[in-house]
């Protein structure tokens, strides 16, 4: 079991970089591989990049899911201005379908 976070581990941050916090699930990683493998999305550091870029920010927090039959990465960022942002970014083009922040209404 140990290994196999390790490995998760591994993967991920070497997908994301040396810097930064992540925290990522095991069956995320699992659906992420398997339609990547498949051409269905797009690689997890091209949608980064788009974000950081955008977004001014650093990246502490991704999920990868289905939600309503589509392909998302949930990116959680802090933002250079101490702000917390929620990004719902489609994985298939990396459009950022959502934003949420604290502190916004």
């Amino acid at each position: 079991m140990y290994r196999r976070i390790a490995t998760l581990l591994a993967l991920v941050l070497g997908t994301l970089g040396a810097g930064g916090a992540l925290h990522a699930d095991e069956g995320d990683h699992e659906l992420a591989r398997e339609a990547l493998r498949q051409g269905q999305v797009l690689p997890l550091r091209q949608v980064l990049d788009k974000v950081e870029r955008e977004y001014q920010g650093q990246v502490l927090k991704i999920e990868f899911e289905r939600d309503d039959g589509r392909y998302v990465y949930e990116i959680r960022l802090l933002q250079k201005d101490g702000r917390m942002a929620k990004l719902k970014v489609d994985a298939v083009d990396g459009r950022v379908l959502k934003i949420k922040r604290k502190g916004d209404h």
